[in-house]
């Protein structure tokens, strides 16, 4: 995949040099649970680039901003799709990756409508901050739980492209925020639900596709997902970046010291939703 290396901050690494035939098959082909997880994120990843278009439209005045989401952003975050389903197709063979993804794809491409954006700038960047600090915690939570070498490598390498990308929508956020005058009540309100939206979206339409090919002729249930969704809990108690996931979610708070005590319990509860993006 083409991946544009020489832009300020982009990634370091390439999915064209991810060692795929030193994979330890028989160290995670029998583990369901980690199928569904990078099937279903391998989903959500490779599919980026129907949201970018809407970012960068609600941008599009934004030159700077516009031209890193096209240029940086989205191939590095395709190359996140592209190296899990390569993962998929290695371990997995048995599962048709590319006719599974065609149809979930036409039940996701109405979730990345340019209507859906934040009613402002600053609290756009601010949901974005909400996404990145689910995706990079996510992600340092499969490579701490794996022993897989080549999937721990994986996992690494995205995380390390999501916290950058975090502190260019924290970046963003900071600046239209100034520019809007935006409150941290609005900020907090968007905070919130852009966290209560991710137990509904896009893990949710993965996990459902994925698994109804996992299980031909069985009927989804949404207690199918519940079930997914307990198992992932209990991983996250072990192996989820709770504190440092709460930091990057506090932060376009701004919040003074004396504020933080009353502010952290609600948003520590609400960062369980953060590992089902």
């Amino acid at each position: 995949m083409a991946q544009r290396l020489d832009y300020p901050g982009a990634a370091n690494w390439s999915v064209d040099h991810i060692p795929y035939d030193q994979i330890n098959r028989d160290a995670v082909h029998g583990d369901e649970q980690l199928f569904f997880v990078i099937a279903s994120a391998s989903f959500v990843e490779i599919t980026s680039d129907l949201f970018t278009r809407s970012l960068a439209g609600f941008f599009a005045d934004d030159v700077e901003l516009a031209t890193w989401l096209l240029e940086s952003w989205e191939p590095e975050e395709l190359q996140h799709g592209e190296a899990l389903k390569r993962y998929v197709k290695a371990v997995w063979p048995e599962f048709d990756w590319d006719r599974t993804y065609e149809e979930f794809l036409v039940a996701y491409r109405p979730l990345c409508a340019p209507e859906l954006l934040a009613s402002t700038r600053a609290l756009e960047m601010a949901a974005r901050c909400v996404v990145e600090t689910g995706t990079a915690s996510f992600y340092r939570m499969l490579a701490h739980s794996t022993d897989e070498p080549v999937l721990k490598l994986i996992a690494n390498n995205i995380r390390s492209d999501e916290v950058r990308h975090y502190k260019h929508f924290f970046h963003a956020f900071e600046r239209y925020r100034a520019v809007e005058g935006t409150g941290r009540a609005a900020v907090l309100r968007a905070l919130l639900a852009e966290m209560a939206e991710i137990d509904s979206q896009d893990g949710y339409l993965a996990f459902k596709y994925v698994f109804q090919a996992r299980n031909p002729g069985r009927k989804f249930d949404a207690s199918d997902y519940a079930a997914y969704r307990e198992r992932i809990r209990d991983l996250a108690r072990d192996h989820f970046p709770t504190d440092s996931a709460i930091k990057m979610l506090l932060k376009p708070l701004g919040l003074p010291a004396f504020a933080s005590r009353w502010i952290v319990p609600p948003v520590t509860a609400a960062t369980r939703l953060l590992v089902l993006r």
